[in-house]
């Protein structure tokens, strides 16, 4: 599976890639998706500006940030021309990508993300009119079945994704610990910023040394030594606080994976709304700075333009009960993780030194991947009880290697999906806004249709497939129960089985009275939101209050002190 190209749909001339699992060029793929929601947007920014839709594409250009700017109006340069030769009055975004030819019909099947004119029968590339041919005879026209991304000015962007979803380690790391100085391209937004890129044995979570009198090995903010005492601040403040930090082996679910509803309702585009781009794009269309598990930040002015909601965190409440836990965070989620590719790669990104670094506390956290996928037959394609069995072992395996004495291990159960299409299946997606005419049921078929969905078996209006995933779904939690219950025991770490939480987040919701949907993705219709991230890390904290107090470790009765005297203890950024 092309773990790069799944990302090249959904994302306006920019990132274009929000689909998990694009594995397929069936009826045009991802490309085509890509082509509607492009097309889709210009069409609709041409009716509220009363333009053409060429000109409505330049101004959509016009909404970027330099960089990205500059490789739209190219690509606009490029295929004006032929849309001036080919366009005619009335067409719809799905009619245009046929005619172009980054859309086709395959298997008996057309697929259109927007209604059908009533008047116009089928789809066609233009090759199939004479009259057309003739009129674009002169052009740089493209073959049926063209990739996007091969394109001008599509194909820079492209490759600029590609080098940022190649690597799941910081991009900027000079002395090889993991963490970094930078903030994006998997440094600081998922890790707790280095103090000290020079040295490998100062980093977040490291234990201190010679008390931190001159330096801040752990990068806590805390060093020196109190002139009343003699003693290091560390020593006092933090020795006996049974301190650690958390780390997330996880999805796009931990990664946080958002795409703003923004940035794909014509009525909301602007030019203030797309400059968070780089800082989104180089994160890798995630969010984990705000996420249930290692958020450690609000969002900014400028990002809350785009994301809506308060953080809370696993992460931000071990803080608050420890303030000598400050920055020991690892968000190790991969958009599209399953067990397979947790064991091949994602958790080799993990670091931890055995004997120079505080305990751990380790979600593994695959909540949906191991039964999603694109394919037609998706059951097929799903992973075993067996597998599921023989992966979780083996991580479990390199975790006891990894970690240093003392630390945690919860296994994470799967989600029942079902929850999805159930509570957005007749609302209007973020694409439809202007005229109220595509529901997240036709969009998860469409995406079924070209065999790019994130998830076949519960974005589907298949009630039989939703449920025959569901219980896939739970075999596999209960084969991740089974590992906890018979494996072991580990030397570094013990290890529990909890329950996914959204089932428990979205039960308590809905008996305040409120609906599902307010705590799902506008733009996928897949992922928890900023707001069902908060409740997620409510839920999770409370359950481990609660259930396994001694993982979270006790109280410092320092913590006013810390503050007093180290303030934000150096900060996040």
């Amino acid at each position: 599976m092309d773990m790069k190209k799944e990302y090249f749909a959904l994302l306006l001339f920019t990132v274009l890639c929000s689909i998990p699992y694009c594995h397929s060029d069936s009826n045009g793929g991802a490309t085509c998706a890509t082509c509607g929601v492009i097309f889709g947007l210009a069409e609709q920014t041409a009716v509220i500006h009363n333009t053409t839709v060429v000109q409505s594409m330049e101004k959509l250009c016009s909404y970027l940030p330099i960089k990205f700017e500059a490789l739209c109006r190219t690509f606009v340069e490029f295929i004006g021309p032929i849309l001036f030769e080919i366009l005619e009055e009335n067409d719809t975004p799905d009619e245009i990508c046929h005619k172009l030819g980054l859309c086709f019909v395959e298997k008996g099947r057309s697929c259109n993300l927007f209604p059908m004119k009533k008047e116009k029968a089928k789809f066609y590339h233009f090759s199939e009119d004479p009259i057309l041919i003739k009129k674009t005879k002169h052009l740089n026209t493209f073959k049926l079945g063209a990739d996007i991304c091969d394109l001008p000015g599509i194909k820079e962007i492209c490759n600029w994704i590609k080098n940022i979803f190649d690597n799941h380690d910081p991009a900027v790391d000079l002395d090889g610990d993991r963490h970094s100085v930078y903030e994006t391209l998997r440094g600081y937004s998922w890790r707790g910023k280095d103090c000290n890129d020079n040295k490998k044995s100062i980093h977040p979570g490291a234990r201190a040394i010679n008390g931190d009198i001159d330096e801040d090995s752990n990068c806590n903010g805390i060093k020196g030594k109190d002139p009343s005492t003699g003693k290091s601040y560390e020593t006092t403040f933090c020795s006996q606080s049974e301190p650690r930090g958390i780390a997330v082996l996880g999805d796009s679910i931990s990664a946080h994976f958002h795409l703003p509803r923004e940035w794909f309702n014509s009525t909301e585009l602007s030019i203030a709304n797309f400059e968070p781009l780089p800082y989104v794009g180089e994160n890798e269309l995630d969010w984990p700075a705000l996420s249930y598990g290692t958020g450690f930040m609000n969002a900014t002015e400028e990002l809350s333009r785009i994301i809506h909601g308060h953080t809370d965190s696993i992460y931000l409440r071990l803080w608050e009960r420890n303030r000598c836990n400050f920055r020991d965070y690892q968000n190790i989620a991969v958009n599209g993780a399953r067990a397979s590719s947790m064991v091949d790669n994602i958790e080799n990104s993990l670091y931890r030194n055995v004997t120079g670094d505080y305990p751990l506390i380790v979600f593994y956290a695959l909540v949906g991947n191991d039964v999603c996928n694109g394919h037609p037959d998706t059951i097929s394609h799903m992973t075993t009880p067996a597998e599921m069995k023989n992966y979780a072992t083996k991580t479990l395996q390199y975790l006891d290697a990894n970690l240093p004495a003392g630390s945690y291990v919860f296994m994470t159960g799967l989600a029942d999906g079902r929850v999805l299409y159930n509570s957005l299946k007749d609302k209007i997606h973020p694409i439809g806004s202007l005229r109220n005419d595509v529901t997240y049921a036709h969009f998860y078929d469409y995406f079924n249709c070209l065999e790019i969905s994130p998830c076949t078996g519960w974005m589907n209006t298949n009630e039989t497939l939703r449920n025959l995933t569901t219980k896939r779904a739970m075999e596999l939690s209960a084969a991740l129960q089974e590992v906890v219950n018979t494996t072991g025991p580990y030397k570094n770490f013990k290890v529990y089985y909890n329950e996914n939480p959204i089932n428990k987040v979205i039960q308590q919701w809905e008996a305040a009275g409120k609906q599902a949907w307010e705590l799902l993705e506008p733009v996928d219709g897949f992922h928890s939101n900023q707001r069902g991230n908060a409740e997620i890390a409510r839920v999770i904290w409370e359950e481990l209050e609660k259930e396994w107090p001694e993982t979270i470790g006790k109280v410092n009765p320092y913590n006013e002190k810390i503050s007093s005297i180290f303030g934000n203890q150096g900060g996040y950024r």
